[in-house]
């Protein structure tokens, strides 16, 4: 099962979207994202968990 999250499903004005086969994998790319471009999103374990509760599985 496919799993994939977008910028916009979080609220920001970015046209940014992954998808991947596991979580894992799409939270590496997640998280490469935010660091490049989202650099006031601090990556602790609660905003982790928020992103991690707006994967969507296809």
């Amino acid at each position: 099962m496919v799993k994939s999250i977008s910028c916009k499903d979080a609220g920001k004005d970015c046209n940014w979207s992954a998808s991947t086969e596991s979580v894992e994998e799409l939270m590496s790319l997640v998280t490469e994202h935010v660091l490049v471009k989202h650099k006031e999103i601090e990556l602790n374990s609660e905003n982790i968990a928020n992103i991690k509760s707006l994967i969507k599985e296809d």
